[in-house]
């Protein structure tokens, strides 16, 4: 009998699912769709002020604070909630940043004279009008910092051929939303998958500059020290190196008051090899880590420390 329910239970879950899903899917559209109507700069500061409040019942916001009292043992519980708080309100504004993103973008690398909500430092351009006109591929990284989806938006907007690693929704409605919202001036947008590395390859071969998030644990990773702590990286970046020998760099959109952003672009970033001369893959993506490390330091409020980095 025992059995008996326990395989109705399961059948009646299995069923459920579908349903579910499709009522998330439809819900997910439903909002991204909604978004657009209204002001981005007032639906970023509802949203911002909605997660903040929904956001400190979650469970999510107990991980946050274990990560942060980790990452930061010489600030008070007080100091903690403070930056708990702004990850939350950040959360929000790139939720309702990202429904805008085809238009959000009114940096034009032609004219910078011209009046913009995002900001470049005279480097940052000099180092994209570097890469963009030396004929080679390169290799950037970003993080969950600020407003990840913007980076992408700022290398196409100054002329890179840029090839951009994305995960994909697990609900097919939902994909395909954001898929069309961030097809628009966002390069060529390859999913993760099993063929993924293959057609990272391909793109870094053809010349074009391949991006990637790099902050997440991964379980079948590589060892890296983040905050004085041993977690995973996907190394998935530095093996692409040892396939197509080309510069590192680091990429940010900073969130500044006023909702404004800051875009920036690290100096080369030097991968780590080993006697041979051969790219150490663990060192390679150790350094990488360590200048996330230091970006999350200054802004501590604007990284996603909502997942569990350390396992």
């Amino acid at each position: 009998m025992n059995r008996l329910l326990l395989r109705t239970k399961a059948r009646l879950r299995d069923a459920a699912k579908p349903t579910t899903e499709a009522a998330v899917g439809a819900l997910t559209v439903g909002m991204l769709r909604t978004t657009r109507y209204f002001d981005p700069v007032k639906t970023a500061n509802l949203f911002g002020r909605v997660t903040r409040f929904i956001g400190r019942r979650l469970r999510e916001n107990r991980i946050g604070r274990e990560n942060l009292t980790a990452a930061f043992p010489e600030k008070s519980p007080e100091e903690i909630e403070a930056i708990l708080a702004g990850v939350w309100d950040n959360l929000g504004r790139v939720g309702a940043e990202f429904a805008h993103l085809d238009h959000i973008w009114d940096y034009d690398p032609d004219h910078p004279e011209k009046p913009s909500r995002v900001e470049f430092s005279p480097r940052t351009k000099e180092l994209f009008d570097l890469l963009r006109d030396d004929g080679k591929p390169a290799l950037f990284f970003a993080c969950h910092l600020g407003n990840w989806e913007l980076p992408a938006l700022a290398a196409v907007a100054h002329g890179l051929d840029a090839a951009i690693l994305f995960r994909r929704p697990n609900i097919e409605s939902a994909d395909r939303a954001i898929e069309r919202i961030r097809a628009v001036k966002m390069g060529t947008l390859i999913p993760a998958g099993r063929e993924a590395p293959l057609k990272l390859a391909d793109a870094l071969q053809n010349g074009q500059h391949v991006a990637m998030l790099v902050d997440q644990y991964l379980t079948n990773g590589v060892e890296v020290t983040f905050f004085g702590r041993k977690t995973k990286a996907n190394p998935m970046l530095a093996r692409l190196l040892r396939q197509v020998d080309c510069p590192i760099h680091g990429t940010r959109i900073i969130r500044l008051p006023g909702n404004r952003f800051r875009a920036e672009l690290s100096e080369e970033v030097k991968p780590v090899r080993d006697a041979s001369g051969q790219i150490d893959v663990q060192g390679t993506m150790q350094a990488i880590t360590d200048v996330v490390e230091g970006w999350v330091r200054e802004y501590p409020e604007q990284w996603l420390w909502l997942h569990r980095r350390w396992r």
